[in-house]
């Protein structure tokens, strides 16, 4: 992922601003509604935006103090936290996801220069630079943000963004050589991956859809389904 820090910033700020507006179009009722989530309502969906942003939060807490924080102690404790911040009432929910947005958004803008050249550790526990830290939050906020069914579709998400997150899922899937062996056209974007005898193509978004979410509902040609992302 080659964007400059500025363009990842301004990705993160529109995703949040974006993800907040349609969360509080949403009824409390239509809140504990199923997402397309397997086992998750949308309040689970807002449950893990708001401890995704604390979990990104200790790693930036990492860079400044130097003492290890990882995002989670373990994925149960994740999960648990997750699950038990869905059962919050949903006004409670709604300040909780607030809360943990701001916490981060200060963490962000308040980090010290030299504390930016850190090294953290991801989930998986692979060595990452801090500054990939803003990165994650984007990626989270705009693809959860469509998971909230709340009328956001990747339709919406920036086409620099949507680009710059097809780069990324590509490149974990060749890592893990699962590569699909197929040329992808971004058609709006003038961009092209991977150089298969099939071809497919379609709008920078829906090839994002697609790899993130297996929707290739708005590509054309003959797609096959989509490694599992995360």
């Amino acid at each position: 992922m080659t964007a400059s820090a500025p363009e990842v910033l301004r990705w993160w700020a529109d995703g949040e601003l974006a993800v907040s507006g349609r969360l509080d179009q949403l009824t409390d009722e239509e809140l504990a509604a199923p997402s397309p989530l397997p086992d998750w309502s949308r309040a689970h969906v807002v449950a893990h935006l708001a401890r995704n942003a604390d979990a990104l939060g200790n790693l930036l807490a990492w860079a400044r103090t130097g003492v290890e924080t990882p995002m989670y102690p373990s994925r149960e404790v994740r999960d648990a936290e997750i699950a038990a911040t869905a059962a919050l009432p949903a006004p409670e929910l709604r300040a909780d996801f607030v809360a943990s947005c701001a916490r981060f958004a200060e963490a962000v803008e308040t980090l010290p220069d030299d504390a930016w050249t850190a090294h953290v550790r991801n989930m998986p526990g692979t060595t990452i630079p801090v500054t990939d830290v803003p990165w994650m939050r984007a990626k989270e906020i705009w693809v959860h943000g469509v998971d909230l069914d709340a009328g956001l579709t990747f339709a919406d998400l920036p086409a620099d963004f949507a680009a710059a997150l097809v780069d990324d899922v590509l490149a974990v899937f060749a890592e893990r050589g699962q590569a699909p062996d197929l040329t992808v056209v971004a058609t709006d974007a003038g961009r092209t991956w991977g150089s298969g005898r099939t071809r497919v193509h379609g709008p920078v978004t829906a090839v994002a859809a697609w790899l993130t979410r297996d929707d290739a509902s708005g590509l054309h040609g003959d797609v096959p389904p989509a490694p599992r992302w995360l």
